[in-house]
């Protein structure tokens, strides 16, 4: 088995906030940070983003978020385990990611936790 090289993310220093406002602009987008945040630094593999959207559709959003420097990707044999770049964040931007993550917490996705067959829609929580 041949192994992958390594997925390029920006050195921390290169992190720019403008691409990372772009970025999270997209509900999906927030809704990984946010099962992210919830799972500690133990990642999660992008197959667990599936109902979310389609498999296509969460390469392209997990894609967006590593270009940006958001997450870290790594691959592990045929998956990816994607983790948030919380110390990188903190670094550059203190208190910026857990403000995005606090503006998560009232994203509701509809079938992520309960339905897993079900597709996922993106709502805001009525409170």
């Amino acid at each position: 088995m041949t192994a992958h090289p390594p997925l390029p993310h920006p050195d921390t220093e290169r992190i720019s906030l403008s691409t990372v406002l772009a970025t999270l602009g997209d509900e999906t987008r927030l809704a990984i940070i946010g099962e992210l945040s919830r799972c500690g630094g133990l990642g999660m593999t992008c197959g667990q983003f599936t109902d979310l959207a389609s498999k296509t559709s969460i390469t392209y959003h997990v894609s967006k978020l590593r270009e940006a420097g958001v997450v870290n990707v790594t691959p592990e044999g045929t998956r990816r385990r994607v983790t948030l770049r919380r110390d990188d964040l903190d670094h550059r931007f203190p208190g910026f990611l857990d403000s995005i993550i606090a503006s998560t917490a009232d994203l509701h996705i509809d079938g992520f936790e309960d339905e897993p067959n079900e597709p996922a829609e993106l709502s805001r929580r009525n409170p």
